[in-house]
């Protein structure tokens, strides 16, 4: 089938979010009586879940200490309900076990999860906490544990099975997905300020509106879009600073235990909630007892048949390459197929066996493979959701992305004509306006 050379909704970038908003723009069409086929395209340099998207954990969860991405991801748990087996989604909760250091913030999640009525329940005190853990797992043995946020709702999805779900919906809608084009820039004509063609490595496509939601390469469309990569951000102090990078990156690193996923159930073989895990107990290793690390630590991580094994993932670190060098090839700043550290695998295996008595000596299961990858966060690592050049619509998660299932439908209605109060808070003039989200003690840089 031809390229087509018009398009009234372009979108660009089939995953997680790419798709989402095809499915809703499709949706409302449909629902209008009006003509969905030739109307709504997806385009994607490389194909369906090819980046980011295609090899997310797949974890689903509101712990957000912020209240906004909180109201924003109870909606998105919403559309991850309203289909669980279509998308390959597991509904079985997620629980926030923490030391101290993050028990006021944890305490006040619960509280405004309570006020938007989000199921969850809080257990404080070192006791209380490690016999509700105890009454799920038998051989729990984390230290330092002081509460326990387990959230009822939530859980995790197998991100290719759903990615291909969404994919076979939106084409049944008639929205048509192209593979193998690469977008090259963005022109205006006639003095608007509007996107009037999106050029392209098989030709100019012109449009009435175009979304663009590229991941990882959020900074690169930004680039083509002449929008600024140094701004003024006013903190949540009132003071002023100058020649801020609007993009960040950090490294992800995520792996798999391979052993039977069935060794992760809880002890009345349920499938147990995704376990996270942050405190400041010394990680000693599960190799030969060494100290790994004796300051605050985080890890996750589920039975997950899909992976083969126990997969989860730990606190990511920082790239240190300058914002406008990272090269993003499609998972790592320097190789095409990153694979996690060999540090990180100690750690995690180790904090995996300073939780779970079941993991100890269970190094040499723990298999390497393309996981995690590299992160395009903003200049205060929360979403970048908003409208530029009359017609265009940037979707830059910010690493949030895959749980924001609810974040396409949202910008769907946007684009239709319709404000969406949710997306507010996450509009670019935030941070010359110091409308801030605020942060929490969590050695992860996006809560």
């Amino acid at each position: 089938m031809a390229m087509p050379t018009h398009v009234e909704y372009l979108v660009i970038g089939a995953g997680i979010h790419g798709l989402s908003t095809a499915w809703k723009l499709a949706q409302r069409l449909t629902e209008k009586g009006e003509t969905v086929a030739g109307r709504v395209v997806v385009i994607d340099k490389t194909g369906i879940a090819a980046g980011a998207s295609g090899i997310a954990c797949g974890v689903v969860r509101n712990n957000y200490f912020q209240p906004a991405m909180r109201r924003l991801m109870a909606h998105s748990v919403d559309v991850w309900e309203s289909d669980p087996d279509g998308l390959a989604y597991h509904p079985v909760g997620y629980m926030q076990i923490s030391s101290d250091s993050m028990r006021d913030d944890v305490g006040s999640i619960y509280a405004q999860q309570q006020a938007i009525g989000y199921e969850s329940v809080f257990i404080e005190g070192a006791d209380a906490s490690m016999s509700y853990m105890r009454g799920i797992f038998g051989d729990w043995q984390a230290q330092n544990i002081t509460s326990v946020l387990h959230e009822k709702r939530g859980g995790f999805s197998n991100q290719t099975k759903t990615m291909y779900a969404l994919a076979d919906k939106v084409e049944k809608l008639g929205v048509r997905i192209i593979s193998g084009v690469t977008v090259k820039g963005f022109n205006t004509e006639n003095g608007s300020a509007s996107i009037q063609s999106v050029e392209t490595d098989k030709g100019a496509i012109t449009c009435e509106r175009v979304v663009i939601a590229a991941g990882p390469w959020a900074r690169d469309f930004w680039t083509m879009l002449d929008l600024p990569g140094q701004i003024t951000v006013k903190g949540l102090d009132g003071v002023v600073h100058n020649d801020v990078d609007m993009w960040r990156f950090w490294q992800l690193e995520e792996g798999v235990l391979q052993m039977d996923p069935g060794l992760g159930r809880a002890d009345d073989g349920t499938l147990p909630p995704v376990i996270h895990v942050d405190t400041d107990a010394p990680l000693y290793s599960t190799v030969d007892g060494s100290l790994v690390t004796d300051e605050m630590w985080g890890i996750y991580y589920k039975p997950d048949w899909h992976f083969g094994g126990i997969q989860g993932g730990a606190s990511p670190y920082k790239v240190e390459t300058p914002w406008d060098k990272v090269q993003i090839d499609p998972y790592g700043p320097s190789s095409p197929e990153f694979v996690a550290s060999d540090e990180f695998a100690h750690m995690w295996v180790s904090a995996l066996a300073h939780c779970q008595k079941r993991y100890e000596g269970q190094m040499g299961k723990y298999h390497r493979e393309a996981s995690g990858g590299i992160g395009c966060f903003t200049a205060d690592s929360f979403p970048v959701f908003d409208h530029f050049h009359e017609n265009a619509t940037v979707i830059a998660d910010s690493n949030h992305g895959w749980k924001m299932l609810g974040v396409g439908h949202l910008i769907a209605d946007e684009v239709l004509g319709e404000t969406q109060k949710l997306l507010e808070p996450f509009r670019f003039d935030r941070f010359e306006k110091g409308e801030l989200h605020p942060v929490s003690n969590s050695p992860y840089p996006w809560s």
